[in-house]
């Protein structure tokens, strides 16, 4: 693991530039406090463990070996940073280090001028991350850096597909379909999904399109939003005729992703649904809400083909979780990212399951359980893996996304209703 005090000075170097843009700025985030420390703010999404404790005993450890810096701890939850975030970049004082999952949202949060550019602050380690960087340029100028990838698929009770006599996990949307009849006959709850939040059930149009769409058609309808193309309109068909098909628990529309016991990933957890189509950073948030052992009980695939798709069956739909830094304390903000880089942080994500994807493959070769390691695979054979949509897009954009696919689950709108919010809000 990189010494923390040799990586501030690794990073000095290239930091009178951005510095002298927050000099500049009346913006702030932390405070200094007149003794010499300088107090930064950390806005991240762990509220529960073990990502609670995974960041604040990183912040402890950090502090410990830089004793001028002071670090605010401030966990959000993840679904109040959509509202919190733009705020804070309105305002003259935003967070110096907060939570954010690149591509178009980061790209608009950079046109607030408040978001810094840390690219000569990061040119000397940031080819480490590979491709996983990208993600976190606007403009080809890096605005943010990742600590964990994610694709999505399903994580199921193995324990419930026994009991529904399930023996294999779906590869096609027909074997989909059969063991939501198994486990509907077996008295229980197919698929969970948390509706209440919206974007879970936008997982499930992203998958469609992506099955029934060619890359280049998929890539350049979310480069352009616009989502015209007839494998769009059959995605959003998929959708319709699935939800026909009652996989989903009880009140499905009214239950939150990740908060309680009552969630989506509670049900799972606690074995009251048998699966749900989530990011593979669920583990860790269910794990989180029983004190039940997960690990024997757990499985994951990807979201099966259909049949007559041109999408490429591996490919797969995802994303990463990182942090951008604010314009006053720039410096000390790159240094804390690239301490949580470090070898010892991202092995403690992949142990704790909320990095399955480590951006840091040292950190890589420290996984063990064989699940985690499925993923891993299925990651690094994708013919390529698509961000999010709501991502991807303008941030206004990918809301009203968002927005039509939730009302088809709501049972309003037709195949085409996505695509045509999507062209009202470009």
């Amino acid at each position: 693991m990189m010494n923390t005090r040799s990586i501030r000075k690794h990073v000095a170097v290239g930091a009178v530039a951005v510095m002298s843009i927050g000099a500049l700025s009346a913006c702030s985030g932390g405070d200094d406090s007149g003794d010499g420390t300088t107090e930064l703010t950390f806005w991240h999404n762990g509220t529960a463990d073990p990502l609670l404790g995974i960041w604040q005993d990183a912040v402890d450890e950090y502090e410990a070996e830089n004793p001028d810096i002071s670090i605010e701890v401030v966990p959000i939850q993840n679904e109040d940073f959509a509202t919190k975030i733009p705020l804070a970049l309105s305002s003259d004082n935003p967070p110096d280090i907060y939570f954010n999952q690149g591509g178009g949202l980061l790209a608009t949060q950079a046109q607030s001028g408040q978001v810094a550019d840390i690219t000569d602050l990061t040119k000397d380690w940031i080819d480490g991350f590979g491709p996983a960087a990208a993600n976190w340029q606007v403009d080809g100028a890096q605005y943010g850096i990742p600590y964990a990838m994610h694709v999505v698929g399903y994580w199921y009770r193995t324990d419930l597909f026994a009991q529904a006599g399930i023996t294999a996990v779906p590869t096609t949307m027909e074997e989909l379909d059969e063991a939501v009849d198994k486990l509907k006959a077996a008295g229980i709850p197919p698929i969970a999904v948390g509706g209440k939040d919206r974007w879970p059930d936008a997982f499930y149009y992203n998958a469609f399109a992506l099955r029934e769409c060619g890359e280049d058609v998929l890539k350049k309808g979310l480069a352009d939003a616009d989502l015209s193309d007839d494998c769009f309109t059959k995605a959003g068909q998929d959708v319709i005729d699935f939800i026909a098909t009652e996989p989903f628990q009880d009140g499905f529309n009214g239950t939150p992703a990740q908060q309680g016991a009552g969630s989506s990933a509670g049900l799972v957890a606690n074995g009251e649904v048998a699966m749900e189509l989530q990011g593979t950073w669920d583990k860790s948030v269910m794990q989180g809400l029983t004190d039940t052992d997960l690990d024997p009980l757990l499985g994951w695939f990807p979201f099966p083909a259909i049949d007559g798709g041109e999408g490429d069956p591996s490919a797969t739909v995802g994303g990463g979780d990182g942090f951008s830094c604010t314009q006053e304390h720039v410096e000390e903000c790159v240094d804390f990212l690239h301490f949580l880089s470090s070898d010892d942080i991202q092995k403690k994500l992949v142990e704790a399951s909320v990095a399955t994807i480590p951006v840091n493959e040292a950190a890589a070769e420290s996984i063990t359980d064989p699940v985690v390691k499925s993923i891993y695979d299925f990651n690094t054979d994708a013919a390529y893996v698509q961000v999010y949509f709501d991502i991807a897009l303008p941030t206004g954009v990918g809301s009203a996304l968002n927005d039509a696919v939730a009302n088809l689950f709501n049972g309003e709108g037709t195949a085409t209703s996505v695509a045509e919010a999507v062209e009202a809000a470009r």
